[in-house]
């Protein structure tokens, strides 16, 4: 949508919503190492172990319906390494990972659960945001970057646009009129940052001029792309994959040889269990696995 519709519109708070209600049903950047890239913007701790950054999510650029982008992904290690991977169900389609934790998790053997739950899906959601104070870093302060969450960030928009109580009205947390600042809080629980004291401000508009307002969104990045095909590998490259991290053998090409279960002409849903987990609270799970294995 253009600017003026998008004013007039208010976001689209409705639509919102009901993708929102999708998002919660059952159901991850591209493997390029994207926490790197000078696109994305992260929270660093201070010295005392704690984060602390204000940031305005913004709504969606012109020509996408949402304002944020969820991609799910396996990071695991087994004898061959790691397995760092985007699920091929972000997609819809069949992973082979998803295939085998199911099959795994269907055996109903403890020891065969917990290896499917070290395997689970990690989920990660992309949007835009407006840096509003960043205390280690305050050149970003007024500056449009893409950011990195997790399920547990993302409880939080979703308690801001569908409260619990009755005294508490519903916003938009993705528009520039009616939205408003989240104060993001980190501590370290456990050796992993953690969110929960992060919460929304009251609602205020982002700039106090639609000139200014305009400019934000005009510096906004495309979050489509993110669902790319060039972005996950093809299930036969997967499957391979996940038989050498498996195995180890670093010169297997099937992932027979490791007892996987072979591809089947059923749609990516039924790949799943209502029992098996696979929604991941460590935001930043991912990111750090992805570092240990570099470190290898």
């Amino acid at each position: 949508m253009d600017f003026e519709t998008l004013k007039s519109s208010s976001s689209n708070f409705d639509k919102l919503t009901k993708a929102l209600e999708q998002n919660l049903a059952p159901e991850d950047q591209s493997n390029k190492n994207k926490y790197q890239d000078d696109r994305f913007w992260k929270p660093e701790l201070d010295k005392t172990g704690n984060g602390y950054a204000v940031i305005r999510f913004l709504p969606s650029v012109e020509g996408e319906d949402l304002p944020w982008q969820r991609i799910w992904s396996h990071a695991f290690q087994d004898k061959g390494g790691w397995y760092i991977e985007n699920s091929l169900t972000t997609l819809g389609q069949k992973d082979p990972v998803s295939e085998e934790n199911t099959r795994l998790w269907n055996t109903g053997v403890d020891s065969d659960k917990e290896i499917a739950r070290k395997r689970k899906r990690k989920l990660s959601y992309y949007s835009n945001v407006l840096i509003v104070s960043d205390p280690k870093h305050p050149e970003n302060e007024g500056k449009v970057f893409l950011f990195k969450f997790g399920k547990k960030i993302f409880d939080k928009i979703t308690e801001a646009m569908q409260p619990a109580f009755d005294d508490e009205k519903p916003i938009n947390p993705f528009d520039f009129w009616k939205g408003a600042n989240f104060k993001l809080k980190i501590r370290k629980v456990d050796g992993y940052w953690n969110y929960d004291k992060s919460e929304f401000e009251g609602v205020t508009q982002i700039a106090d001029s639609d000139d200014k307002i305009k400019e934000v969104w005009s510096k906004q990045y495309a979050l489509k792309p993110f669902l790319d095909p060039s972005n996950f590998k093809t299930y036969d490259e997967l499957k391979e994959k996940l038989n050498r991290v498996i195995t180890g053998d670093r010169n297997a090409s099937t992932v027979e040889n490791a007892n996987l279960p072979p591809q089947n002409n059923g749609s990516a849903k039924s790949d799943t269990v209502s029992a098996q987990p696979e929604a991941s609270d460590d935001d930043d799970t991912l990111s750090y696995f992805s570092k240990l294995a570099e470190e290898e």
